[in-house]
């Protein structure tokens, strides 16, 4: 076999490599792409928190509000082929009352596509999540459930471990309407044998004095790059 036949056969195992190498994307390039997504699904939805009707009759619910950054991500994680290296999974009518979480994150493992990290998502606003609480209770068949929604949250996730963080997303506050921060952190589980309530007031507290904040890239770096079993709780700034 001649050399000019040797390299015509060793032309598809070299694309090969670089195609297989392709298909596994660095965390720099995950952390990269999910900043992206976060800006354009945070970009529209502050398009919402930011309008003013001049009759006062049209003010998105914050239910509408999380469709919105839900919707807008999702599409987005998708067109840049996200969804390889990092699900979201949306959780029902159901889920969102029994566990207290609105969709979850996940980084996943390349060869069994099982999730390494989760990030369990809780949307605030304002007052109005209270109301939407009560009214997702009163709609369902169950027998009452102790503790808030916050605090579910909270317990799915230390049920789950320290891999598993809860990540509480804030839409606006009085001070900032425009504003979208979150507490993320998977540690709070040590608060709910200390007989303290965690709800909104709890997790509000944690924002007040706060100099602080990381981007949504530097979250998702310092959640992976954390040694297994250590606590983590941090601010994050997603505007």
């Amino acid at each position: 076999m001649n050399q000019t036949e040797n390299q015509t056969k060793n032309k598809p195992r070299i694309f090969k490599s670089l195609w297989s190498s392709s298909k596994k994307p660095s965390t720099a390039s995950c952390c990269s792409l999910f900043s992206d997504c976060i800006h354009v699904a945070t970009s529209r939805t502050c398009e919402y928190l930011h309008f003013t009707d001049p009759d006062n009759k049209f003010r998105p619910s914050g239910a509408v509000l999380r469709e919105i950054f839900l919707m807008t991500y999702i599409q987005r994680s998708f067109q840049l082929n996200l969804n390889i290296t990092f699900s979201c999974t949306v959780m029902t009518h159901v889920q969102r009352f029994l566990l207290g979480t609105d969709w979850v994150w996940a980084v996943l493992d390349p060869p069994s596509k099982n999730p390494r990290i989760q990030i369990a998502v809780q949307v605030l606003h304002t007052e109005e999540n209270t109301r939407e609480d009560f009214e997702e209770h009163s709609s369902m068949e169950t027998e009452p459930f102790q503790g808030t929604r916050a605090e579910r949250l909270v317990e799915f996730c230390a049920g789950i471990g320290r891999s598993c963080f809860a990540l509480f997303l804030f839409f606006g506050n009085k001070n900032d309407p425009g504003n979208i921060c979150g507490l993320l952190s998977n540690n709070l589980h040590q608060a709910l044998g200390k007989c303290v309530r965690i709800d909104q007031r709890f997790i509000e507290g944690f924002f007040k004095g706060a100099k602080g904040f990381v981007t949504a890239t530097g979250m998702l770096q310092a959640v992976v790059g954390k040694k297994d079993n250590d606590p983590l709780t941090m601010l994050v700034k997603f505007t």
